[in-house]
């Protein structure tokens, strides 16, 4: 009886295996094969050893791309969890329709991000130029998108308005683990709200904090249909991530190998920042 269990369990692992390594594994290791070579995408190709990863570290417009990249991660994601703890506080205390507001606080992140970012771009060509010009506000009468030096506002706007629903969840999940006789004694002990919040609230949900600080930085490293949908990149390459620069060179530009070495860079960029995070935020932990 135990074998017939063993063996349905295996059926059901295999093809799962078999799809997760056709279709994600088998084109990881082909990309890092093709890094070592010249392959354009398509004819002939030949070894070129570890050119193609020192010819990336001499790329400006890479170096480019990367710096912006950096620049825009960095500053959603500690928006992103500013902006979320606060709306998961609110959320969290006994006010009137608490469930109806978190269900809608959600429904950006169940949206298609190509979409929304159509709307958003729709709404930063048209929509607050004329509202600027009616009012007479001209920090909003003009188009930011077609501004080299402010289109990754925009950008940051988007990306942190829908990821901000998935933070808010964690941390309302982390609030929900909260026992209230620790805030009545801090209420006992004179606490005002701030106190509150910083020496009772955050330590304790100190681990979702972790959790997603990670989350954000990765996702946001990995930023590409916000910016699809928003600027393609410009105007020029100012708003060029290495994702998109991956994809617009490494598939239409006949730079297949030379892109394939920029992503091996990349996932290793993304896995030490990862790790570090990890290392850093989980000792202030334990602090």
């Amino acid at each position: 009886m135990q074998a017939k269990k063993d063996r349905a369990f295996l059926w059901m692992v295999v093809p799962a295996f078999i799809l997760f390594f056709a279709f994600h594994t088998f084109p990881v290791l082909q990309g890092v094969f093709f890094s070592f070579t010249d392959y354009k995408g398509y004819g002939s190709w030949d070894f070129t050893g570890l050119k193609n990863y020192f010819n990336v570290f001499q790329d400006t417009r890479a170096l480019s791309a990367y710096g912006f990249t950096f620049q825009f991660a960095i500053i959603a994601t500690i928006l992103v969890n500013i902006i979320s703890i606060f709306i998961a506080l609110g959320l969290n205390a006994n006010i009137k329709f608490r469930k109806t507001l978190r269900a809608t606080y959600f429904i950006p992140y169940i949206l298609s991000v190509l979409i929304v970012s159509y709307i958003f771009r729709f709404i930063f060509t048209h929509v607050l130029p004329d509202i600027g010009s009616s009012l007479g506000i001209e920090a909003i009468s003009t188009n930011i998108l077609g501004n080299p030096d402010l289109a990754w506002i925009g950008i940051v706007i988007l990306a942190v308005w829908q990821a901000a629903a998935f933070n808010t969840l964690l941390y309302l999940a982390g609030l929900a683990t909260i026992d209230q006789q620790v805030y009545e004694a801090a209420s006992i002990d004179g606490a005002n709200a701030w106190q509150t919040f910083w020496k009772v609230t955050f330590p304790l949900v100190a681990p979702f904090f972790t959790i997603n600080m990670v989350v954000a930085m990765k996702n946001f490293l990995m930023a590409f249909d916000q910016i699809v949908g928003l600027t393609g990149g410009g105007p020029g390459t100012s708003t060029e991530s290495i994702s998109l620069l991956i994809y617009t060179s490494g598939l239409g530009g006949g730079q297949f190998a030379y892109q394939s070495a920029n992503a091996v860079i990349y996932f290793i960029v993304i896995v030490v920042i990862s790790v570090f995070q990890l290392r850093v935020l989980e000792r202030k932990e334990a602090k």
